[in-house]
């Protein structure tokens, strides 16, 4: 996992990072494909007292469904 940015302010901090990886074992009932997933996504955090306080999170699953081969890609279409 890479931080591409990392910015506070007050008492949150967000996060966005990109997760690089191949899945070599079952996952969310997903057989192992063998095949290497690049997936991106954010974090936002609350901190008190110097601790996570609470945290909220997104990340594109349906990219990488569509590069494990679970969800089809669609084509492109040409207007």
């Amino acid at each position: 996992m890479t931080i591409e940015d990392l910015t506070a302010e007050g008492d949150r901090v967000a996060v966005r990072w990109i997760a690089r990886g191949t899945q070599t074992g079952e996952m969310m009932g997903i057989p192992a494909t063998g095949k290497p997933t690049t997936v991106t996504g954010m974090f936002l955090n609350r901190l008190a007292a110097g601790k996570i306080a609470e945290g909220w999170g997104n990340f594109d699953a349906l990219g990488m469904m569509q590069q494990l081969g679970v969800i089809p890609t669609p084509e492109p279409v040409h207007v």
